[in-house]
């Protein structure tokens, strides 16, 4: 119990946060809900609770992925949130097809206008505030995570878009979720005073399904990113960015093997290098423990083997805009 809840204070702190946030507003949404009625707010109720539930799946898997290796897990528990992830979406699947079909039949046969506007204002208006501020903090956290400079809550949003594939799992998770979220509070907003003004009841159902195929998006990218990560995917940017690393050694004449394979939120590396057959091993001994110090310093690196091979003569490695050449 002691081991568990140390790594529940290293868990995803975006994720916790963002559970907590998404519980409460799914609370007042469906006080709003049974007092008005309003279909739309019943799509954000139900896309609030999915959020609340996945995100504290997420937090707890994002602890649990730091337990150490063990003689029977010699890899490591990072896949753990991968994992945890996929399950996640399932709950937000079951809760974006149920808004949808609510969300059709509101539209298809349209109830009277609902009541208390400025009740589901109010409470559509809370969410955008909270649900921004949960984006704007994942947002900040993926710029972190990129190793990249700290920017404003404004700016911090935008900016992320371009360092998402170098965000943790969780976090990506968070900031996608909380992007359509907070979309979805904007959008039912808008809805509820198209229908009061203009008495097109039907747009409170077609903003429900629209929010429901935001969800599913969620759901398919979230898979996607998540079930390449259980089977084990490489890092393409850290790939090359280690291998220039590696050739830039002067002990080292050609790389056999590289692999940079994503373990939940670190990386391993493997690493099989060829050296001049005159190297005595304890000059190599040196060379490797060089090479892994580097190596582990870069960020998200926590496991780093290497192992040498004769040279034989050629550069056969190959990659990114790289092509092999013969030695003289």
């Amino acid at each position: 119990m002691a081991e568990i809840l140390k790594l529940l204070k290293d868990g995803n702190k975006p994720s916790l946060m963002a559970a907590f946030v998404n519980a409460f507003l799914g609370i007042i949404k469906g006080a709003a809900f049974f007092f008005t009625g309003n279909v739309a707010m019943f799509a954000e109720m139900m896309h609030s609770l999915g959020d609340a539930a996945n995100q504290f799946f997420v937090y707890i898997g994002s602890a649990l992925s730091k337990k150490a290796p063990t003689k029977q897990f010699p890899s490591g528990f990072g896949r753990i949130v991968n994992l945890v992830c996929l399950f996640a979406v399932i709950i937000v699947a079951i809760l974006s097809y149920e808004t949808v079909k609510e969300g059709w039949h509101h539209f298809i046969h349209p109830a009277e206008e609902s009541k208390g506007m400025l009740i589901a204002l109010g409470v559509l208006l809370i969410g955008i505030v909270l649900e921004g501020a949960v984006l704007a903090k994942a947002a900040v956290e993926i710029l972190h995570e990129a190793g990249q400079e700290k920017a404003g809550i404004i700016t911090a949003i935008p900016k992320a878009f371009g360092y998402l594939n170098r965000a943790k799992p969780a976090t990506k998770l968070v900031f996608m979720e909380d992007l359509v979220a907070t979309g979805g509070n904007v959008l039912a907003f808008t809805a509820i005073l198209i229908a009061h003004f203009t008495g097109w009841t039907s747009i409170e159902g077609l903003v429900s399904m629209i929010i429901g195929c935001m969800m599913f998006y969620v759901v398919a990218k979230v898979f996607l990113d998540n079930a390449r990560g259980v089977i084990g995917e490489t890092d393409e940017e850290m790939l090359n960015h280690i291998a220039h690393i590696v050739m830039d050694d002067p002990n080292i004449q050609d790389i056999v093997r590289l692999e940079v394979i994503k373990e939940g939120e670190f990386l391993h590396v493997e690493l099989v290098a060829e050296a001049d057959a005159n190297l005595s091993l304890a000059f190599l001994d040196d060379v490797r423990d060089h090479l892994t110090e580097i190596i582990s310093s870069q960020k998200g690196v926590s496991k780093v083997a290497i192992l040498f091979d004769e040279d034989d003569g050629t550069i056969d490695w190959v990659h990114i805009g790289e092509r092999p050449e013969t030695k003289h």
